[in-house]
């Protein structure tokens, strides 16, 4: 699935029906009670459109007409108290819409965040983080003004349409269908103004994705951006997506803004005949001026509903496609799932077998063959050109991607018969990029982990050398750490991630290019704090600079997703071939140069 491909074809009646049957069953069944009572409200609202209609007649007749002193004074009493109820029950429907309206998108957004982060690495790798946001942020947005607009237009509106009409037939039935002659002539051009709706809603949304995606890389890549001179390109590629945007919104709006305005147009041509057909009538004694002006104020006060409920047919085109697209998102399924009778993660340190290990990406061979044992509790350096498949090992280790052919065991259990939680709970990683969060350091380093003692964390702080750059903050550990831990040095974001394996406590260690970004100060500090927290535990280390893996227990040489060669650095200087290539070409032509 692309980012572009999502949208549905078609939402038929049917379909429809399904989209807001997986609302109520999913989301609204949990809020019924209020629900039920908000309905009540703005049932009691719409009527008050057909009391206040119905008070015209002895408002004229009697009052104005007959000059009936006692029949002005219960007459206004009456309006007052319409009114009165109208806007207690509007101000409560209102309310209690609005309550379950952000439950409602609180737990759909939640819900798909929860299931996004279910998704494997492929997902994410065809799904750009903008894209996402989008669908998460805008897309539910959907559900909260399709449902509003259904509930308003069933609880309300339409109420308040049938009280109306309910006067105005009371009034002279002869009257209202005359009236109401011009809605078969609305039929068709709603059924093409709906698929013209659907159609612009849809291609909005594609566009909203991209502008997300955009704004998401160039806020990501600001530096490099601003050192290529890029602001120019940038903004004028943004620039057209806006233009193509506003084009797109203009024109669904046009489509919505045509539903009411052909009721409108259909209201005038019924209430012409209505005064044609019925004028004589008055003027004959036929019909007092209070019929006329009840049934005139009935058919007047059926515009705006009429309207409304015209308008829910357009904006359901626009929101049955974000609907859609969170249903498809919702359905996307795991290929990486739990066994189904899952075996339990080895106790202790365990070692690390990889035995004959196959894989692609598409038509591409990553890893070809690869078989190595990494030892308990020693640590096991891999090292190789790029794209030799060292990452790759990483990635299989952690079921982020299944082998095609071979085995990967931890403590002589294969990886796909634990479950993935069992499985990724034994790693802590240090990577290149340590993630860190917007959030204080103290949050960062704990990760929602509320029954770290103290004792531990300033233990932890300190084998992992934070402790040494904590006083230089302006509140130490509650310091934030800015957007991706922008506030912090690359050695002291290095750091904080080793704090947090520390406290972590993993009985395996993947250290992939820890140190490759630092200054020969900071990697000499993060490496202390590395060899601290390898020990005790079975460590892997991927590197590109030989001289943080000379002192490991065993060095597994790759190349095009083969182990070509291993043992430690004595034995694999003496024995010649790529590794003692890569050591001369790094510290004998030069002073550490990789």
């Amino acid at each position: 699935m692309t980012q572009t491909d999502d949208a549905p074809a078609k939402v038929d009646p049917a379909h429809a029906r399904r989209l807001l049957r997986w609302i109520w069953r999913g989301y609204l069944h949990r809020h019924a009670g209020t629900l039920v009572i908000a309905l009540l409200f703005m049932a009691v609202e719409g009527g008050m459109f057909g009391a206040l209609s119905y008070m015209m007649k002895p408002l004229f007749d009697r009052v104005f007409l007959a000059g009936n002193m006692d029949a002005l004074v219960w007459v206004g009493v009456l309006v007052f108290a319409i009114f009165c109820v109208r806007a207690l029950s509007g101000v409560a429907q209102k309310v209690l819409l609005t309550r379950i309206s952000q439950k409602t998108i609180a737990d759909i957004r939640t819900d798909m965040l929860d299931h996004l982060m279910t998704l494997d690495a492929s997902f994410h790798q065809t799904h750009p983080p903008g894209h996402l946001m989008q669908r998460v942020e805008n897309d539910v947005d959907s559900v909260d003004r399709v449902w509003r607009l259904i509930l308003t237009g069933a609880g309300r509106d339409l109420i308040a349409l049938i009280s109306l009409l309910t006067v105005a037939l009371v009034v002279d039935w002869q009257w209202t269908l005359v009236a109401m002659a011009g809605i078969p002539v609305l039929i068709a051009p709603t059924a093409l103004l709906q698929r013209y709706v659907r159609r612009q809603a849809r291609r909005v949304r594609e566009v909203s994705a991209h502008l997300y995606t955009r704004l998401n890389e160039v806020f990501h890549g600001i530096i490099p951006i601003k050192l290529n001179a890029m602001e120019d390109y940038q903004s004028e590629r943004y620039r057209a997506l806006t233009r193509t945007r506003v084009n797109n919104e203009v024109r669904t709006s046009l489509g919505e803004a045509s539903f009411p305005g052909l009721i409108d147009v259909m209201s005038g041509v019924g209430f012409m005949l209505v005064l044609f057909y019925g004028g004589g009538e008055i003027i004959t004694g036929e019909k007092t001026v209070g019929d006329f002006m009840a049934f005139f104020t009935a058919i007047a006060l059926t515009f705006e509903p009429l309207r409304r409920l015209g308008a829910v047919s357009g904006a359901w085109e626009v929101a049955a496609a974000g609907l859609e697209r969170i249903r498809a998102l919702l359905d996307e399924r795991s290929e990486l799932t739990d066994p189904e009778d899952p075996m339990p993660a080895p106790s202790g340190v365990p070692d690390i077998v990889l035995d004959d290990v196959h894989l692609a990406y598409g038509d591409l061979p990553v890893l070809q063959g690869a078989s190595f044992v990494a030892e308990a509790g020693k640590t096991t350096a891999l090292v190789g050109a790029s794209g030799a498949g060292k990452s790759t090992i990483f990635n299989v280790l952690t079921r982020l991607v299944d082998p095609a052919e071979g085995t990967a065991t931890i403590g002589g259990i294969p990886v796909s018969a634990m479950r993935l939680a069992d499985l990724r709970g034994m790693f802590s990683v240090v990577s290149q990029e340590a993630l860190l969060f917007d959030e204080t350091l103290r949050d960062n380093i704990l990760l929602g982990q509320d029954n770290i003692a103290e004792a531990r964390l300033t233990r932890a702080l300190d084998a992992a050398h934070v402790s040494d750059f904590l006083p230089r903050l302006p509140a130490a550990l509650d310091s934030p750490a800015g957007p991706r831990g922008t506030n912090l040095s690359g050695g002291q974001r290095q750091r904080v991630a080793i704090a947090r394996a520390l406290l972590r406590d993993t009985p395996i260690l993947l250290l992939d290019e820890a140190t490759s970004a630092l200054d020969a100060q900071s990697e000499a500090i993060v490496q202390k704090a590395l060899d601290t927290l390898s020990e005790g535990r079975t460590t892997l280390v991927i590197a590109h600079r030989l001289s943080t893996v000379r002192n490991a227990d065993k060095i597994v040489v790759m190349d095009k997703g083969k182990v070509i060669d291993q043992g430690t650095h004595a034995e694999l200087i003496a024995r010649g071939g790529t590794y003692a290539d890569l050591y001369r070409l790094q510290f004998e032509d030069g002073p550490d140069r990789a």
